[in-house]
């Protein structure tokens, strides 16, 4: 599960997720705001960030990408040409 490429990018947004919610809540200026309409675009853009990004992990322990635990030996043993 740790290497799945859903975890790591769960983790990815997820983290820039924190960072544009920190930054919205910090540093929201009056001069920012005019330039996007009055709007926290900082902190509406990392709320979604980190909705996608919770997806993506409950993604990742909803459906686990199944690992095979053993090779079958009939299989195996078909694909032998035959002893004479």
């Amino acid at each position: 599960m740790l290497f799945d490429i859903r975890t790591i990018v769960g983790t990815l947004l997820g983290s820039y997720a924190v960072i544009l919610i920190v930054t919205g809540l910090v540093h929201d200026t009056a001069a920012e705001e005019a330039k996007t309409g009055g709007v926290n675009v900082n902190l509406w853009a990392g709320i979604g960030m980190g909705a996608v990004a919770l997806a993506f992990l409950v993604w990742v322990v909803l459906r686990p990408v199944p690992v095979p635990t053993k090779v079958d030996a009939p299989a195996a043993e078909a694909d032998s040409p035959p002893e004479p």
